[in-house]
């Protein structure tokens, strides 16, 4: 190809040494972005790790391209093949940056024109084929397209304007190319525009690569707001459905004699979303108090919606009369009857202030601790399975009889480390002469947030205490 000699100068080809330089740090560049790709996740299921690996493959297809077009700039422009030429030489192996930028120029003085054997392989024409005139070329671009390619050609020509633009290429194949065309106006002495030069290169992959990383950050970011939404659902869904957080437990009437209540809910160290941990206490038309704690596994606002379906549940058949043996057995078919099968562990709790027995029973649950004249113990435990692990479980219910200053402490397992559980446990009973010295069943949840409250958790967890009014 000539050179572009414009009104006021000629272009100068650059030093080799500042190029040959810049091949280098793109060569370092493009080697510690490939290592960033390979260490990115290849999880296809993980949005964020989708969009982080198709940023990297975009990175390093950038700067391949950037390596490739600074080595042609080292070594001139390549050959051309001008109309009627002899045979076209060899062609770059396909995909290769090479093949992926042509050069052409076009004289308006005597209508000839010039492609390199690169920008026939990009266009998919014949080599031996003569290259087209601009009147010639819009027989390969995509009929919506067209009027963009003339807008493009008409300004350079017409206008001086330098050419910047891309359009689709429909091969002879029948597939489909995007072009990215750049060049300028070659004017002659008088200032007229003798002819047009452009360089044009098949940007198709580096498109695609653009849609990855544009696709992977709108699935990413659709992820985080359903997570944020269903987080928000989760936590207004499980506040209506628990009684209150922190502090003493209220109730209509006062609440139970001779009992003094309190509760607190713990959220997950690892996990943004909410459990399916839940504490409750309701007190019956005949005096007697139902206390439960429970949690079903997993986390999000199924779970959550799936908790509230049991506490309504079992609230309902305990105001009915239910023994919290029974109680189980049937909270244990609807959890395997349900259209969402589910595991999880609870333990029931009656208590007579009349005859100062509770009854209780559990599923799979951590037994009540019972605290007395500063020493702690675990309830030995009825035997009972997890809620929906087997059909037709039967549940059995164990009896202990409290005295004025008792305390009792009932706690989801997420409120201690699963790998450390009998330790933990130690360590809550070590809370005894704490407890006794407290007041009220709220400084006994106190005492327990603080010792457990700081050290990270693997779940959600929930905690309730009751003191025996002396």
């Amino acid at each position: 190809m000539p050179s572009h000699v414009f009104a006021d100068r000629t272009a100068q080809p650059p030093e080799r040494g500042a190029v040959d330089a810049l091949i280098t740090q793109t060569r370092r560049l493009r080697g510690e972005v490939d290592a960033v790709r390979r260490e990115a996740t290849a999880d296809h299921s993980d949005p964020t790790g989708r969009w982080q690996r198709a940023l990297c493959d975009l990175a390093v297809h950038q700067l391949n391209d950037l390596h490739g077009h600074l080595a042609q700039l080292r070594d001139g422009p390549p050959r051309t093949h001008r109309q009627h030429a002899g045979a076209a030489r060899p062609e770059p192996p396909a995909g290769s940056l090479l093949s992926r930028v042509g050069s052409a120029e076009w004289n308006l003085l005597t209508d000839e024109a010039s492609w390199s054997g690169e920008l026939y392989q990009i266009l998919g024409r014949d080599p031996a084929a003569p290259p087209l005139s601009l009147d010639e070329l819009p027989s390969l671009v995509h009929p919506d397209d067209h009027a963009l390619l003339t807008a493009m050609v008409t300004d350079c020509l017409v206008d001086g304007k330098p050419i910047d633009g891309e359009f689709r290429v429909v091969r002879a194949d029948g597939g489909v190319r995007q072009v990215h065309m750049m060049g300028e106006p070659v004017l002659a002495a008088d200032g007229s525009t003798a002819s047009m030069w452009a360089v044009l290169r098949d940007v198709s992959e580096l498109r695609r690569s653009q849609l990855a990383v544009s696709e992977s950050r709108d699935t990413l970011q659709h992820q985080r707001h359903l997570a944020q939404t269903e987080h928000r659902l989760a936590v207004e869904l499980q506040e209506a459905v628990l009684p209150p957080w922190h502090g003493s437990l209220r109730f209509p009437h006062g609440g139970p004699a001779g009992l003094d209540l309190a509760a607190h809910y713990l959220p997950s160290s690892s996990s943004a979303l909410i459990g399916g941990d839940w504490y409750d206490a309701l007190e019956l038309a005949d005096g007697r108090m139902l206390l439960s704690v429970g949690d079903l596994t997993g986390h999000g606002v199924t779970v959550t919606s799936g908790m509230a379906m049991l506490l309504g549940a079992l609230r309902g058949m305990a105001v009915a009369g239910t023994q919290p043996g029974q109680l189980m057995a049937w909270l244990n078919q609807l959890l395997d009857t349900s259209a969402q099968p589910a595991l999880g562990s609870a333990v029931c709790c009656l208590y007579d202030p009349e005859r100062h027995v509770l009854t209780w029973s559990q599923a799979g649950h951590p037994a009540p601790l019972l605290f007395r004249d500063g020493t702690g113990r675990t309830l030995s435990p009825p035997d009972g399975v997890l809620l929906g692990a087997t059909s037709g479980a039967t549940y059995e219910q164990a009896e202990e009889t409290l005295r004025p200053g008792d305390l009792l402490l009932l706690h989801t397992d997420g409120l201690v480390p699963r790998r450390s559980r009998d330790a933990a446990t130690g360590r809550l009973l070590a809370l005894a002469p704490r407890f006794a010295e407290a007041r009220t069943a709220q400084d006994c949840v106190r005492v327990t947030v603080e010792e457990f409250g700081v050290a990270p958790r693997e779940d959600d967890a929930c905690l309730l205490v009751a003191k025996v009014d002396t």
